[in-house]
């Protein structure tokens, strides 16, 4: 038995399919949207003879480096001592390359101090090699894939001795694959194989080991044709878990004497860089919170 469908009835069934239609692909796109995380928000910053450093800690920053890979976003972040701001005064490019990066963290106690004094209260630095350290724990458990591209050109056995390292304190760490750098600028087919071999790999995160002011360029210069949402410039950080350093006590390192257990260990490298940097770096600061002292006046 066939019934028979009027006009009006049949239009108004249309519309009912068409509509509900739409819900269901408004629906879907809202839910795909949803699951699509917004990238984060680099932290406040204070500059400090002009270079703008995060007023953060090693949670927010590690926080941030996971919603940037979350969100499929891509940036980068600087670790500064003294030695960073005061070479960021002298070469245009390192300052470009540090202003460039979504944030730049202070490494140096100095730093923290000085932050404070203009009214800021961290309670810590976000010291280059403990950042590394804290990564390397939360990505064993997050199954974050790393990148090591650095380390000393002068001896080959450095990158790979940081990797087992690593892989013995972090057992389950995920490192994707490792890059010793060239002392040398790399040409753009250099540059090229570079790119392809982080890119093929995977990598989440690259750890970059190339000390100031190389790994800032760096990372500024290759950061588009990278695919890993973050890069990390840490420093001394590979030579420090590799073992091929040894780093501060933790008693020099809360007074700030850090420097001169460094300069005790590598005189010939580092006389220079500390006689010449560490009397200005106060002169200048001092002249910055004077200005800050008449402005609250």
């Amino acid at each position: 038995m066939h019934s028979d469908i009027g006009a009006d009835d049949y239009h108004e069934s249309e519309r009912s399919r068409l509509s509900g239609s739409r819900r269901v692909e408004h629906d879907w796109m809202t839910d795909l949207l949803s699951t699509t995380a917004a990238p984060p928000a680099a932290p406040r910053t204070q500059p400090i003879l002009g270079i703008p450093l995060a007023l953060t800690d090693y949670e927010r920053t590690l926080d941030w480096v996971d919603a940037t890979v979350e969100s499929g976003g891509r940036g980068y972040i600087c670790v500064a001592a003294v030695h960073t701001v005061m070479g960021c005064l002298e070469d245009p490019e390192l300052l470009e390359a540090v202003l460039g990066s979504d944030f730049t963290v202070p490494d140096g106690q100095p730093l923290v101090w000085a932050l404070n004094m203009l009214g800021h209260r961290l309670r810590d630095r976000v010291y280059g090699p403990d950042l590394m350290e804290l990564a390397c724990e939360r990505a064993r458990r997050t199954g974050r894939r790393m990148f090591l591209y650095g380390g000393r050109d002068s001896d080959p056995t450095a990158l790979p001795r940081l990797e087992a390292v690593l892989l013995e304190r972090f057992p389950g760490l995920q490192i994707a694959g490792t890059l010793q750098a060239k002392f040398t600028e790399l040409s753009d087919e250099e540059s090229d194989a570079v790119a392809d071999a982080i890119n093929e790999s995977g990598a989440e995160i690259v750890w970059v080991g190339l000390g100031v002011p190389r790994q800032e360029k760096w990372m500024a210069q290759m950061r588009e044709r990278l695919d890993a949402p973050v890069l990390v410039g840490v420093g001394a950080a590979f030579d420090f878990h590799a073992g091929l350093v040894k780093q501060a006590p933790d008693s020099l390192q809360r007074i700030g004497m850090e420097w001169l257990f460094r300069l005790l260990q590598e005189p010939r490298r580092l006389w220079r860089r500390y006689a010449r940097y560490n009397p200005r770096f106060v002169a200048g600061f001092l002249r910055q919170y004077s200005a800050h002292q008449r402005s609250k006046g």
